[in-house]
């Protein structure tokens, strides 16, 4: 069974697709996707070994350069990409206009949500077979989507993504992903200094990822005492390796924070500015610690509303109360539990 799957963005929900893939994958051998996915995030569809097709999408860059884009032929290209074969079933797990669009230029029956189920009610208008799926997390959501669109019950096992990914290293290293989009939920500095320490002196080594110019600032003041090696722009193939390889993760609100999970890491999570509740990690092996210091937690702005200094020393000041020794110890505790479940 050919199915054309489609789910473009963010980092964070094409991860959290990967586990109702997964899902799908066992209980149906015979299905095989392709996937169309931001051409950022085009790696990730291609480490579960049922999807087949990484079918790339630039809208975030097209919607800057659209004559360009158009002239190019590079549009073009994709709409031939996407009607060169029909498939048995084209699914649109995002529930967006743009989502809805791609799915109407496919060969194939359309499912997708329903109005009361999509984020944008009038995507539902584009698929033959609507599935209503209730509020709650999204890796939840998907799998019941899934399970409805495929014809077999939800699981009841906890979710597994299945992917298949060679680590690398000798597991004596831990991944520090302290890069995100937003200001807000960046974890102060300091704190990552202290968490650098508490590394070292246990005898691991601490790896940065740094996406661009201004993690790579941060990362280099972060590991600047401890020696840590700082991955510039790495691919996330390779960066997947290397969380594979390691003895655990410490995260922030973040996309890579979602693939550390999605391995099954031992992983911390710290939330401040917004909340785990709907999109958090869920591996049996990760644990969230969330800031309860303010009442404006979580804020959910992108930027923090006070300036640094006013409310606490550190910045954001949310993160008073979230100690990189406690950080620590929470991890510590989930590397040394080796009968957990991965």
């Amino acid at each position: 069974m050919k199915v054309l799957l489609v789910k473009m963005s963010s980092m964070g929900d094409v991860i959290h697709t990967l586990y109702a893939v997964q899902d799908a994958a066992e209980r149906l051998p015979e299905l095989r996707f392709d996937w169309v996915v931001e051409e950022g995030f085009a790696e990730l569809p291609a480490l579960h070994p049922a999807v087949n097709t990484v079918i790339p999408i630039a809208i975030r860059r097209w919607r800057g350069q659209p004559v360009a884009a158009w002239r190019s032929g590079e549009i073009g290209r994709f709409r031939e990409a996407l009607g060169a074969r029909d498939y048995d079933c084209v699914l649109d797990a995002q529930g967006l206009l743009k989502s809805a669009a791609v799915a109407l230029g496919a060969r194939g029956p359309r499912i997708g949500l329903d109005r009361h189920s999509a984020r944008e009610s009038l995507a539902s208008l584009a698929y033959g077979t609507q599935v209503h799926v209730p509020r709650g997390h999204a890796v939840a959501r998907l799998r019941e989507l899934f399970a409805a669109a495929f014809g077999y019950e939800m699981p009841e096992a906890p979710p597994a993504a299945g992917l298949d990914v060679k680590p690398e290293g000798q597991g004596r290293s831990v991944v520090f992903v302290h890069g995100t989009t937003w200001t807000s939920k960046e974890y102060p500095i300091e704190h990552w200094r202290t968490l650098c320490e508490c590394a070292t002196e246990d005898g691991m080594a601490v790896v940065l990822p740094a996406g661009n110019a201004r993690e790579l600032e941060r990362a280099e003041a972060i590991g600047a005492d401890c020696g840590a090696e700082v991955l510039f722009r790495p691919g996330l193939t390779e960066l997947a390796a290397r969380m594979a390889g390691a003895a655990g993760v410490i995260t922030v609100d973040s996309g890579l924070g979602h693939l550390a999970d999605a391995l099954g890491k031992p992983m911390v999570a710290v939330f401040g500015s917004t909340s785990p509740s709907l999109t958090g990690p869920c591996g049996t092996r990760s644990k969230v610690i969330v800031s309860t210091t303010l009442p404006c937690v979580p804020c959910l702005q992108r930027k923090c509303r006070f300036a640094p200094g006013e409310y606490a020393k550190i910045h954001p000041p949310c993160y008073d109360g979230v100690a990189p020794t406690a950080v620590w110890t929470a991890l510590r505790a989930r590397m040394d539990a080796p009968a957990l479940p991965s």
